[in-house]
């Protein structure tokens, strides 16, 4: 997917300025597909050179005139042709599986804590995505269309978030069982023939 089917897709639910469409992306598919303000500026000025949107000038007081930008039909049938293409399924790219490996060469107690902070923050993510669900999607069963749609999307990253979570549990348990914490481990004192080295 490229940067402008993601803008394409916001700006199908309410066209914007730049900075309006920015703010949104934020809070809404910048979740599930990373830009910057920079990037979206960007790609809305290629957008708009390809004719798959338009920009009308609004006037605002006491500030430079602001472009408010609406999906063309070049853009909608861009977005159409997209939507039909097929992708690849992408398989898991995750620094952390591959930190944790080479767990055995490095310092494990780090590594451990470095997984909680992840962890975390994934709580931190899952508990706002919990909060989005009661607040915009109160009774779910009754959803169609383009609300249904956006439901399903934000229902994909809470599962995602609960099993990354859960995936963090499961590390951190088998970590502490394979390296229990040195205050624990047996000493050489408790050795009463001497036999450790």
């Amino acid at each position: 997917m490229a940067l402008e089917h993601a803008l394409l897709v916001s700006l199908t639910e309410r066209a914007s300025s730049g900075y309006d469409l920015a703010g949104r992306f934020d809070k809404s598919i910048g979740f599930f597909w990373n830009a910057t303000h920079q990037q979206i500026y960007r790609v809305l000025k290629r957008m708009e050179e390809q004719g798959w949107v338009t920009a009308e000038a609004v006037a605002q007081a006491g500030r430079p005139d602001k472009k408010v930008y609406t999906v063309s039909d070049a853009g909608r049938a861009e977005l159409t042709r997209w939507i039909a293409e097929p992708m690849d399924t992408t398989p898991m790219r995750n620094e952390l599986g591959v930190k944790l490996r080479a767990a055995s060469l490095g310092d494990v107690p780090a590594l451990a804590a470095e997984i909680k902070r992840h962890r975390d923050e994934h709580a931190h993510r899952l508990d706002l995505y919990r909060t989005f669900e009661k607040k915009d999607y109160p009774a779910p069963d009754q959803l169609t269309g383009r609300t249904l749609h956006q439901y399903l999307v934000l229902r994909g990253g809470i599962r995602v978030e609960e099993g990354f979570i859960d995936w963090c549990d499961e590390i951190l348990a088998a970590l502490h069982k394979d390296n229990p914490p040195r205050d624990t481990a047996p000493s050489q004192a408790s050795d009463p023939k001497g036999t450790r080295q």
